[in-house]
């Protein structure tokens, strides 16, 4: 596939880790906001690390992640041939063990990330390094992500009610005993909707997390989830404490909306009939004067708007974390 595997993805977060950014791992479910973030990544010149949960892929599957996977494999592969930038796909938050096989069977993710972060500390590891085993069983170009500490909020499926913050000793360990290639830690950021001055965050935890690790010659890639409370000097901040991937979902689904609805908002009166019109969709308003424009309702003018304000949203994402100009792909 044109988009690319685990060992150039490496490559990037080596790179990152080395420079101080990361890069904004950024949640889809269909097509609109696949492109606008291609889009917006090649504006300035970032590397693209895409995601799926497994919610998103049942529903770009009409109930059936496995065909959601394939198609929006396949829709990525296709698209990413358009543009000089390297474009990864991560799987997010994985926890069904027969989806990750299929996964690692096909080899259509960049990386997986599997979350047992509900779990003990001993199973979490035994199921993290059981995605591990696989992989290498498989000998897949595939990364893994795990992670240790509990993330308050909900995604996807997955709701926690607290947070618990992650223990760099425990950090150490569970590495050492998994082999993930990436760990997502817990430092006070929640899934969902957040205002960055309300979370109960813990910056110098990331650093502590990342120079024990180092210390122990661990030097891998710290993933933040829950970001989008997150205010921009927050966000810049925790790219020089060791951060190399932060996760975007709940910005862009807000925008996807908001985009929608204000452009429906702003011509509402070509889309709606006034007062005093019957509503005859049924008929599409034969017996009226009144008819609506397709100039507003065609879905083609809805999507493009949501592209291009997708396109600018990462492309500002991109700046913040620092992986703009930084792309190691071009084709």
């Amino acid at each position: 596939m044109p988009f690319y595997g685990g060992s150039e993805l490496s490559q990037v977060y080596d790179k990152a880790l080395e420079e101080d950014f990361g890069l904004v791992a950024s949640n889809i479910a269909e097509a609109d906001v696949m492109m606008g973030l291609m889009e917006g990544a090649s504006q300035v010149n970032s590397d693209l690390l895409i995601q799926m949960s497994a919610g998103a892929c049942s529903f770009a599957g009409n109930g059936d992640p496995e065909a959601g996977l394939r198609a929006m494999g396949n829709y990525i592969d296709v698209i990413a041939e358009q543009y000089d930038i390297g474009v990864f796909l991560n799987m997010d938050h994985q926890t069904d063990m027969d989806f990750i096989d299929m996964q690692i069977e096909t080899e259509i993710p960049s990386s997986i990330m599997i979350d047992a972060s509900h779990e003990d500390f001993e199973e979490n590891i035994r199921q993290s390094k059981a995605v591990v085993d696989k992989i290498d069983e498989a000998d897949a170009d595939i990364l893994v992500e795990a992670e240790l500490g509990r993330i308050k909020g909900v995604e996807d499926e997955i709701v926690a009610e607290e947070a618990f913050y992650t223990d760099p000793e425990d950090a150490v360990e569970f590495v050492e005993r998994t082999g993930c290639d990436l760990l997502a830690i817990s430092v006070g950021t929640q899934h969902g909707v957040a205002k960055g001055k309300d979370l109960e965050l813990k910056p110098d935890l990331a650093s502590e997390i990342s120079q024990t690790l180092a210390d122990h010659g661990l030097e891998i890639p710290l993933v933040l989830h829950g970001s989008s409370g997150l205010q921009p000097p927050q966000v810049e901040d925790f790219m020089h404490r060791g951060i190399c991937k932060m996760n975007k979902d709940t910005r862009y689904q807000y925008e996807y909306t908001r985009t929608l609805f204000d452009h429906y908002l702003d011509h509402k009166d070509e889309l709606v009939p006034p007062e005093g019109v019957e509503d005859q969709k049924d008929t599409f308003y034969n017996d009226v004067d009144w008819s609506p424009n397709k100039d507003h309702f065609d879905p083609r003018v809805g999507g493009r708007l949501v592209r291009e304000r997708i396109a600018d949203v990462h492309a500002g994402l991109a700046e913040l974390s620092g992986s703009a100009g930084n792309s190691m792909f071009p084709k």
